[in-house]
């Protein structure tokens, strides 16, 4: 009977917290940096509604791990482990989204060693999900729930020539004319204190202001979506780059940016 009760009150709680998933808001400018230094990887960054992580790989004896540098590093902190099959699985219950009737989802894979060796095991292991991915074949896309986009040490030749691919590739700012395909190039990312001097404090300059307009409209005028990393933590400087028109906005503080983004809706 002792078991019974508990299988029932375990099957109440799944219940209960899928439908406290599902009434989240799905936030698309939300990006999760670093988000495996949460206390749930990936699980975190969807109870607040983001549409984007970011997991930084190395490729060690054949297994894609995860963290920020090497010593970091444990055999069973996995990219799969961490974040495709928990996809894979909230996809599936989720009608086909990583939210239902929600946006596309990205995941930010940021290559930290050997690119072309790396991208090979992931070319591998993204084979095993494809059905869940946005891919493309020749010049056709085929929109999935999750778009992935590799980053850092890209092999940019060999992931372009891929007659399959199920990634894509972010460019820098010094990218925004490149003629390459944005199923190939979606998104351009690069760090804000290369480009801009404003932290924040008082407005922003205007011509940094005009100077980020002209950025976003170039990429988006592309197909290309936008993402600075290293951006100041506050809301003043989310402010100006969701008014901006900003795809992702990048930060640590799930929570700040959720409260931040969900009274931009009221």
């Amino acid at each position: 009977m002792f078991r019974i009760a508990l299988f029932s009150c375990l099957l109440l709680f799944a219940a209960d917290a899928a439908a406290a998933a599902d009434q989240v808001t799905p936030l698309p400018q939300a990006h999760a940096h670093n988000d495996y230094h949460h206390d749930v990887p990936l699980g975190d960054a969807l109870k607040h509604g983001f549409c984007s992580v970011e997991a930084d790989v190395f490729l060690v004896d054949g297994e894609l791990l995860v963290g920020h540098s090497r010593d970091e590093l444990r055999p069973e902190r996995t990219l799969e482990k961490l974040y495709l099959a928990p996809l894979k699985e909230r996809i599936k219950n989720n009608g086909g989204r990583v939210y239902r009737n929600g946006p596309e989802f990205t995941l930010l894979i940021d290559f930290k060693n050997d690119g072309k060796q790396t991208y090979l095991a992931l070319r591998k292991l993204l084979k095993k999900y494809a059905p869940l991915l946005t891919s493309v074949t020749g010049d056709q896309i085929q929109r999935g729930a999750v778009t992935i986009v590799i980053s850092g040490d890209r092999p940019q030749k060999a992931i372009a020539a891929d007659k399959i691919r199920h990634a894509g590739i972010d460019g820098r700012l010094s990218d925004l004319n490149s003629q390459a395909p944005a199923h190939l190039m979606p998104m351009i990312s690069d760090r804000w204190g290369t480009h801009f001097s404003w932290n924040g404090d008082g407005d922003i300059p205007a011509a940094e202001k005009e100077k980020l307009d002209t950025i976003v409209k170039k990429a988006h005028a592309a197909g290309r979506t936008v993402r600075f990393w290293a951006t100041p933590e506050n809301p003043q400087v989310w402010q100006v780059l969701f008014d901006a028109g900003v795809d992702h906005i990048n930060t640590d503080d799930l929570a700040g940016l959720q409260t931040f983004l969900l009274k931009q809706q009221k």
